[in-house]
């Protein structure tokens, strides 16, 4: 299978930073891809999130956070979840801007999520893994800690070579 990436090449989110990322700069990675939000009893999870960012990103993996509000647990802007994710828990890893994760107005990629995986985030902190070959090697929800055993051997899976 052809990375989602690589499905839909022009597929970009907007950067929390400004600008945009550009999804098919990570083809051939495993991308963990998480709605975040930080007024939520799981916003605690963005500490484990970095850690893992830490512990695989130099092995190749992504972890991008997608604020939402959709569940109207985020900030009012995405300069304030920026600050509060730095200053609070030290965030150093990818985040788009504010973005729609399911109904009418989800962001393509999320659209994508459902269509592949039949996977709609129900709340906070839902973790979608993408392997390197654009599969989607597992769906989690909130009460999954992202560092849970589950996850991290998905994660060492998609980053064992093949």
């Amino acid at each position: 299978m052809a990375p989602v990436w690589a499905k839909m090449p022009a597929l970009t989110v907007p950067s929390i930073d400004g600008g945009v990322l550009h999804l098919s700069d990570w083809d051939g990675r495993p991308v963990l891809v998480v709605n975040t939000a930080s007024r939520c009893a799981f916003t605690g999870q963005y500490e484990a999130l970095q850690d893992l960012y830490d512990t695989y990103r130099d092995q190749g993996l992504v972890v991008l956070a997608v604020p939402s509000d959709d569940f109207r647990q985020e900030l009012g802007s995405a300069e304030e979840v920026r600050h509060f994710c730095e200053m609070t828990f030290g965030v150093d890893l990818p985040m788009t801007d504010i973005l729609s994760v399911r109904g009418a107005a989800a962001h393509p990629l999320y659209r994508h999520i459902e269509v592949e995986a039949g996977f709609v985030p129900r709340w906070n902190f839902n973790k979608v893994l993408f392997g390197p070959d654009g599969s989607i090697d597992g769906t989690w929800g909130a009460n999954t800690a992202p560092d849970a055993p589950a996850i991290r051997r998905a994660i060492e899976a998609a980053l064992a070579p093949s």
